[in-house]
């Protein structure tokens, strides 16, 4: 019998035309294992009823085509049932992506589509809403949301939000409590990591693990401009967790509260979030598609 398996695309991910996904998509992916089936999303939030409605057919594969926005929509309706998550990453970020050595070019991440397995993998709950790869408050909630108000995509419209940002974010007083947690902290960026990384090979928590039942707490204190450089390159170099400026914790269950509300996202999604937040693991609740391990 062959699997069934759903492609759910995102037509405004990234910034590349996605007409001829389709036909890539039937080309590449093997006619005589899989019977599948292609939809794009017309609204936000589409993607999530469109994924509840193959669950519910009982489809084995559900593949995510967008970034990290579009893979928290379809995955949160995947959770705790038997059907696997694919990524087709054509994101901005695509962080999770990235954490599960999927390729990001296009064509290579459907033919490993075809060498490929489920693996269970954690997912976490910030107050009521579901997160896959990391969620936050601080300066990455402040650029997420100037990058939202935006109408250009892509990686440098993102660093410009950076750059400009950093002159006009002020830090914010938070207490932290969890698990042998009980911390005060003056802080510019506080993420919660499931897996790694914003996106982009930027490596916000380089210990993370999708598997081990544990959100890695990264906070960064506030830095001098001349420390820009340095931080930017240990971003990327995987060593930001050595840095002075950066204190990370590990913990499945956690509370944060803060002086205002304001800026928190989840998986790059901005929203504003209150004063109190709980952050917690769900240890393997999603099936998720990896390449075989021969």
């Amino acid at each position: 019998m062959k699997t069934k398996i759903a492609f759910i695309i995102n037509p405004h991910s990234g910034t590349e035309k996605k007409g001829e996904l389709p036909t890539l998509i039937q080309q590449e992916l093997n006619a005589s294992v899989f019977d599948s089936e292609i939809v794009f999303t017309q609204f936000r939030g589409h993607g999530t009823l469109l994924a509840k409605e193959f669950v519910e057919k009982k489809y084995d594969w559900v593949v995510a085509v967008g970034g990290d926005g579009t893979v928290n929509e379809i995955a949160r309706s995947l959770v705790h049932s038997n059907t696997s998550l694919g990524i087709i990453p054509i994101g901005s970020g695509n962080g999770l992506a990235r954490h599960l050595g999927i390729p990001m070019n296009t064509k290579k991440a459907i033919q490993q589509l075809n060498q490929s397995e489920p693996i269970f993998m954690d997912y976490g709950m910030v107050n009521d809403k579901p997160f896959f790869c990391t969620c936050g408050t601080g300066f990455d909630a402040y650029v997420s949301t100037e990058f939202a108000k935006g109408k250009k995509r892509g990686v440098m419209s993102y660093v410009e939000k950076i750059i400009t940002g950093y002159f006009n974010y002020k830090s914010q007083n938070y207490h932290l409590i969890g698990d042998g947690i009980d911390l005060d902290a003056k802080a510019f960026v506080l993420t919660f990591a499931n897996a790694s990384q914003w996106g982009n090979n930027a490596y916000i928590a380089p210990q993370a693990s999708v598997q081990d039942g544990k959100i890695d707490i990264s906070i960064m204190s506030n830095f001098p401009i001349i420390a820009i450089p340095t931080l930017a390159l240990q971003l990327f170099a995987k060593t930001i967790d050595k840095d002075l400026f950066m204190t990370t914790l590990r913990s499945d269950n956690l509370t944060l509260t803060r002086e205002e509300a304001g800026p928190f996202h989840y998986d790059g999604e901005p929203y504003e979030e209150g004063t109190k937040i709980v952050v917690k693991t769900i240890h393997d609740g999603l099936k998720v598609l990896v390449k075989k391990r021969f």
